[in-house]
């Protein structure tokens, strides 16, 4: 059971990978009696992690007309539920990806939050490898809460590595859509779910790397109008001519820097995704750290593309709806 809970946290951590840079993607799972009361992820960096949004979920699965609705920050809903947890948490249980921070930054320390309310027991898939936030450990274990740690230990490991690396030097993803088939042609491919979220990751990159055949045989925009907030990407065309067409879109859009190189190893930003099909891909395979794959399911295809044969082992996948699959390849 402990790796069905685990599990489940993992899931929905998935659903926020790069969306919660420069913080590492996160998971959690409350059970009580053994019953799942929550699953929850941090979500953006700055806003509860984990913890406090499973904490929150599990609280009003008991007190529904509690004023902790209302609630949304991370630093009140630690007030609220440390003052406020009429030992509701004592027969629970959290697992959690990652180790409980045990420092106060832009939001309280979650080991701390677990101590004050004495939950019964923490599972935790990795420790956090980041000094500054590490030690949770230690805290819970100092205040007599039962801890079990390695739970699931490598599939935690994959999540956070994207956050290990930006944090030692540079991340650099590739995304590409393709359909079931493994065919890419023919203009867009997966639904407007699929759009939103990157545009959403667009926002949180330092650098967008594209193939300079695609942004002249596409004239793209490249742009985050579908994102909660439009922050378009600075962006790198990868191309050995350094001439194109300034009314293709991507160069009008304005608060960005458009440079162009055809050396890869120059880019020095800690999070750069590239976005392009196979030729790029093949040019560059050998950079990558992983591999963000969508995959469509719309037509009704009879024949299954290997996307392993790419060179790269899937690690997760998820849906997005009935037919758009996220999967992660390294």
């Amino acid at each position: 059971m402990k790796n069905r809970y685990m599990q489940e946290a993992l899931n929905e951590a998935w659903k926020y990978q790069f969306l919660t840079y420069p913080n590492p993607a996160v998971g959690a799972c409350v059970v009580k009696d053994g019953k799942i009361l929550s699953v929850e992820a941090h979500h953006e960096a700055g806003n509860p992690h984990a913890e406090v949004n499973a904490l929150k979920s599990s609280f009003l699965k008991q007190y529904p007309n509690s004023q902790l609705k209302n609630i949304t920050s991370s630093n009140d809903i630690h007030d609220f539920l440390i003052s406020n947890h009429n030992n509701f948490f004592n027969t629970c249980e959290i697992y959690v990806t990652l180790e409980p921070c045990n420092h106060i930054g832009k939001t309280p320390a979650c080991a701390n939050l677990l101590k004050c309310i004495n939950i019964k027991k923490v599972y935790i898939g990795t420790l956090d490898p980041n000094d500054k936030a590490s030690g949770g450990l230690n805290t819970l274990k100092n205040s007599n809460i039962d801890v079990e740690i390695n739970i699931m230990k490598k599939e935690c490991d994959d999540l956070l590595y994207p956050f290990l690396k930006w944090q030692k030097d540079n991340f650099l993803f590739f995304k590409m859509a393709i359909r079931k088939d493994g065919t890419c042609d023919g203009g867009y491919i997966t639904t407007q779910d699929s759009l939103n979220l990157v545009h959403e990751i667009r926002t949180k990159i330092d650098l967008l790397i594209i193939g300079g055949n695609t942004v002249r045989i596409d004239r793209p925009t490249l742009d985050t109008r579908f994102a909660k907030i439009n922050k378009p990407s600075d962006i790198l065309i990868y191309s050995n001519q350094k001439e194109f067409d300034k009314e293709i879109n991507l160069f009008k859009v304005p608060n960005r820097d458009v440079s162009i190189s055809n050396v890869i190893s120059s880019v020095k930003s800690n999070f750069s995704m590239y976005e392009g099909g196979y030729r790029l891909l093949n040019h560059i395979k050998e950079d990558i750290d992983m591999f963000m794959l969508f995959v469509s399911h719309k037509d009704k295809l009879s024949k299954e593309y290997d996307i392993e044969s790419l060179g790269f082992k899937k690690i997760h996948s998820y849906f997005l709806n009935d037919y758009d699959e996220v999967v992660f390849l390294k």
